[in-house]
């Protein structure tokens, strides 16, 4: 077998490739540490809206007006069709709405002191403004809140505060003025399709879930390799996994690409990915323990990494023309999907043929801990 064919010395540039790697995980945690990641709408907390234009979407005006608008983090992407709009923020919209009404009445001479929910006397109406140093009067003659945009008000006073109360609710007013403001801009029409808010608790619970599941998923995988080859193979695939998950949060971390449950669902797709690959190539090594029995370790797996050479690089790049693909034609929502399995499945390969396979010959593995046990009293068994 091995007179059949050149084996490639993978473990000569063992220490050169273990050097490599440290400085990457390095350079990598100190990037997640000093930069932190970016998160997402998932987990930061914020709303989503969903708009369609008449015609197709100018996106760069769109984020003109946002930028106007001092939304935090604002983001627009095409999604669907190139009239339809997803825009991203992580401002919550009846905030954004309570310092626009806030402000008017600010410049009328008055102060919003607090918003309520309106009484039971008050229903189907949204919400109660406590105003003060201005009259109901005073408000009206003003036009401080218009009916056109908080549709049927109704005033009342209370310990000699002026109290309003809103048919419109606070975030709606807001994201009319935001549509308005998009169509001035842009020339269209433009049709709110839906409005969501992601607080910030469930954006902490998505990522201890998120969390949680990266650690599971180590936990089976170390078992998974431990009872189908040996522990010391699962140290090598534990430290492979992690090299990955590390690097590619790096990256992101370095380009401060936004990180959602898209990316912590590439992650995950990641983890077995590259476990696959681990896999195919710890079997081969341990195979050829058994065939080549007076080959020394490192010998024979240079040999399995030989032998595996060409399908690995193979799967790799077929699965990278197809993530490449979806990075140039898949829009804006799946971009830090595809880039987060196209770094992961680069450094992936890399990591199952040097960080996998070195650490298990770095533990000394050798035929005797692949070679399949007796049985107790097998040999009783065969006795005559």
């Amino acid at each position: 077998m091995t007179q059949e064919m050149k084996i490639i010395n993978f473990m000569g540039i063992r220490k050169f490739t273990s050097a490599t790697s440290l400085i990457l995980v390095l350079v990598s945690i100190f990037s997640i540490g000093f930069f932190g990641l970016k998160g997402g709408l998932d987990f930061t907390g914020g709303t989503q809206l969903e708009v369609l234009f008449d015609r197709p979407a100018d996106l760069n005006k769109v984020r003109v007006v946002l930028e106007e608008k001092k939304l935090k983090s604002p983001v627009a992407v095409l999604f669907g069709s190139d009239q339809q709009v997803m825009i991203r923020t992580q401002d919550e919209m009846k905030l954004k709405g309570q310092a626009l009404v806030a402000e008017k009445i600010t410049a009328a001479g008055g102060v919003l002191e607090s918003i309520e929910r309106p009484s039971r006397e008050y229903e189907g109406f949204a919400d109660t403004l406590v105003i003060a140093n201005l009259s109901a009067e005073a408000l009206q003659q003003k036009a401080v809140i218009p009916t056109a945009d908080y549709g049927s008000v109704q005033y009342a006073q209370r310990d000699g505060k002026t109290l309003v109360v809103l048919e419109n609710s606070l975030d709606s007013v807001y994201l009319k003025e935001l549509l308005a403001d998009m169509e001035t801009a842009t020339g269209a029409k433009i049709e709110l399709r839906s409005s969501e808010f992601v607080g910030p608790q469930i954006g902490d619970e998505l990522r201890d879930q998120g969390g949680l599941g990266l650690l599971t998923a180590f936990v089976l995988v170390f078992l998974y390799v431990a009872v189908q080859f040996q522990w010391k193979f699962s140290v090598g695939a534990i430290a492979a996994l992690c090299h990955d998950v590390i690097i590619t949060l790096g990256f992101f971390a370095i380009f401060q690409w936004d990180f959602d449950l898209t990316v912590l669902a590439a992650i995950l797709a990641l983890i077995g990915y590259s476990i696959n690959d681990t896999i195919v190539i710890y079997d081969r090594i341990r195979e050829n323990f058994r065939i080549l029995r007076k080959t020394d370790a490192l010998e024979v797996i240079n040999v399995s990494l030989t032998q595996t050479l060409g399908r690995s690089m193979m799967t790799s790049g077929t699965t990278l023309l197809v993530l490449i693909s979806l990075f140039l034609f898949g829009g804006e929502l799946l971009r830090g999907f595809s880039i987060a399995l196209i770094i992961g499945i680069v450094v992936g390969t890399y990591s199952s043929t040097y960080i996998a396979a070195h650490i298990t010959a770095a533990l000394d593995v050798s035929k005797e801990d692949l070679m399949p046990k007796e049985k107790e009293g097998a040999e009783l068994d065969e006795a005559p």
